[in-house]
């Protein structure tokens, strides 16, 4: 079992257990509990009412965060000809066709998302397994396998967000950093919820949101009163 440090011993005797508390109060006491130097992320866990083992009940978007993410996000397109020149001028790190699947072949990871054009990629397909277990894979239904390369790669830098919920039914995700402030940060959370109500599979029976918790990176976990959805999705 981890062994805690005295910090955040102390900012866990700050959060009740048993309470269930309104988005607004949890996004303040995750700041009051950030112990450490470092500007934290602070992330959000939503334990969700379906089986992710059938297909329609399976849970996956992107949502762009109004206020971004807070950090620099690098991003490779995979294109050619003047989508080449497009994705670059649009904010890509890097842009290129098979030079770039190549040198990416050679051990060259220095990207944090990806997207192909969709003549690409037959020759992407040939490093999924690179690209696959990393999370890096253009992905069609996650709008990043498109023409439109200009569109997505300026939706990635201001902070679009993928989400997927995992086989235990939950989705966890990024809201900005801890120094946005919390009206920054609620208004994050808001667009990030009323993504995840509006793709509501069909299939899903009863409860939707189960459980809901905010934590920052280092923090103890905050848990938010799943009631209060309609009230910050509402703001």
């Amino acid at each position: 079992m981890a062994k805690h440090g005295k910090k955040f011993i102390a900012a866990r005797g700050m959060v009740d257990p048993a309470k269930r508390y309104t988005f607004q109060e949890a996004v303040r006491l995750a700041a009051e509990t950030s112990y450490v130097k470092f500007d934290q992320t602070l992330d959000i866990a939503v334990r969700l009412g379906v089986d992710p083992r059938h297909a329609d009940q399976m849970v996956r978007g992107t949502v762009v965060l109004p206020n971004g993410l807070g950090k620099t996000v690098r991003v490779l397109a995979f294109a050619k000809g003047e989508k080449v020149k497009e994705a670059l001028e649009a904010g890509a790190d890097y842009a290129g066709g098979d030079e770039m699947i190549d040198k990416i072949r050679e051990g060259w990871l220095e990207f944090d998302k990806t997207i192909a054009t969709p003549d690409m990629m037959g020759s992407v397909g040939k490093i999924g397994k690179l690209l696959g277990p990393r999370g890096l894979m253009p992905n069609a239904k996650l709008g990043t396998v498109t023409f439109d390369v200009a569109k997505v790669v300026k939706e990635i830098k201001a902070g679009k967000v993928d989400f997927r919920v995992e086989k235990t039914g939950i989705v966890h995700a990024p809201m900005g950093k801890v120094s946005f402030g919390e009206e920054k940060l609620l208004e994050n959370i808001s667009a990030f919820m009323d993504t995840l109500m509006r793709i509501k599979p069909s299939a899903a029976k009863g409860t939707y949101m189960k459980g809901i918790a905010i934590s920052t990176t280092m923090g103890p976990g905050i848990q938010v009163d799943p009631l209060a959805i309609k009230s910050i999705v509402a703001a």
